[in-house]
């Protein structure tokens, strides 16, 4: 009841700005993505049982998604010397990790799909840096560049720079050398500061 008194508050100011819904198919087309997170973070968290299982034997690998080979390659190989009760265990989140690397290139294979048939899409990649993830994500999930006044407005959207980090408070630390750890200016000031 307070959310409805709220909005109905809100929308009665004249400084108030609209956002145009999302239609079904852009909301369809965000699936893949937040699927593909779902997945990533779970091949994460798989990676790290794996990693942190192994350490306590002996085993360091580096960390990183290219290295995972090494892990399952250790559990595999009879010659470790895993113990006995611990090996099929090991065994089992090696071959979760394995299904969830194939169902994460299925995605991929989709949204590289998606991309190529996507004319915006394909514009969006010529950046530097932007590939077919970032493209077709942008496309499915960002406002409609016809509702920004400017870039500042996709950069809110986006949310590169913390609430707390406003363009006033960034110029008050830049005039105050308040800057936290050894004085240098943060990643986010750029983002943030048009005249620092």
């Amino acid at each position: 009841m307070a959310d409805a008194e709220a909005i109905c508050e809100a929308a009665q100011r004249p400084t108030m700005r609209f956002v145009q819904g999302k239609s079904t198919q852009a909301q369809a087309a965000a699936v893949v993505f937040r699927t593909r997170d779902m997945l990533v973070r779970q091949r994460t968290q798989l990676i790290n049982a794996l990693r942190g299982h192994l350490t306590e034997f002996g085993y360091v690998v580096r960390q990183g998604v290219g290295h995972v080979g090494k892990l399952v390659e250790i559990v595999g190989d009879p010659a470790s010397d895993i113990p006995a009760e611990a090996r099929p265990v090991l065994a089992v989140i090696a071959q979760s990790l394995k299904a969830l690397q194939e169902q994460i290139a299925l995605l991929d294979r989709e949204i590289a799909a998606r991309a190529k048939a996507d004319p915006v899409a394909q514009r969006l990649m010529t950046v530097p840096g932007i590939g077919p993830v970032t493209a077709t994500a942008l496309v499915a999930l960002a406002p409609a560049s016809s509702t920004l006044r400017r870039g500042r407005d996709f950069a809110a959207w986006l949310g590169p720079v913390p609430k707390e980090h406003s363009r006033d408070s960034t110029r008050a630390a830049a005039r105050s050398g308040s800057w936290s750890g050894s004085g240098a200016r943060p990643r986010w000031a750029s983002a943030a500061c048009d005249g620092c």
